[in-house]
């Protein structure tokens, strides 16, 4: 009797279902591929390197240029403080002058004045002076009330005598009945080459210096007045008047 209560419940045991051991792993659904999202990713990767080489085909197309870091003014030539090294595109349409040009530029002068900022093209520049035939610059030193506030390259203006010898030459003209003609300008028109601003960091003098291009004739009177620091500039609008502001 007790063998077949043994033998029974030996029959229970085998009919349980095995269970699975420590070290196996049940099993997992597979995974759902996504072929968009990789196709995605694959044309990301191929936009970026086509982006690297187009950079690196641009850097490869850059020319070392010259760039003016001071307004140099009409008939004045490049100096090495006037001038710093820049990387521009290669375009074969601007006659940029490469850094490497330096020196043959210095030879040449400014055919107008160019503004601090520009980059140097060859058809700012020229052999010779630069002005026109018959044309010189005369350089000013004025003081506060002697030139209307603004005044800018460009400019055309009427220089005054002004000052001790101006009352003078007035006073003899009454005398002489001719004070019409001791009233009238040095320059009826002059045109302003340069004018050359205190730079940040120095201290004024409290003088403007200014650069004017004249007719040759009238440089000489203008000269010597502007060394006694008797001359007074009146700009002249477009319409010709004076304007004094």
């Amino acid at each position: 009797m007790k063998i077949q209560e043994r033998a029974g419940g030996g029959n229970n045991r085998a009919s349980a279902p095995a269970q699975p051991g420590a070290g196996e792993r049940l099993p997992t659904p597979p995974r759902e591929r996504k072929p968009a999202l990789a196709a995605l990713a694959v044309l990301l990767i191929l936009v970026g390197a086509l982006g690297a080489t187009v950079l690196v085909l641009r850097a490869g197309d850059r020319i070392s240029a010259i760039k003016i870091e001071k307004e140099i003014p009409v008939g004045a030539a490049v100096t090495d403080d006037a001038v710093t090294e820049v990387l521009v595109a290669a375009d074969e349409s601007v006659n940029y002058v490469e850094w490497s040009q330096l020196a043959s530029l210095k030879k040449l002068k400014a055919k107008y004045t160019i503004p601090s900022g520009a980059v140097a093209v060859g058809e700012m520049f020229a052999e010779g002076t630069g002005l026109p035939e018959g044309k010189v610059n005369v350089g000013l030193s004025l003081k506060e009330g002697q030139y209307p506030s603004g005044l800018k390259p460009g400019d055309t203006v009427t220089a005054y005598r002004v000052g001790d010898a101006a009352a003078k030459s007035r006073n003899d003209g009454a005398e002489t009945g001719s004070g019409s003609a001791a009233g009238a300008p040095l320059v009826e028109s002059a045109q302003i080459a340069l004018v050359r601003e205190a730079e940040e960091g120095t201290v004024s003098s409290g003088t403007l210096p200014v650069t004017v291009t004249v007719d040759k004739a009238v440089a000489g009177p203008l000269a010597q007045a502007a060394n006694a620091g008797e001359v007074a500039l009146v700009r002249l609008p477009a319409g010709g008047a004076a304007d004094g502001n």
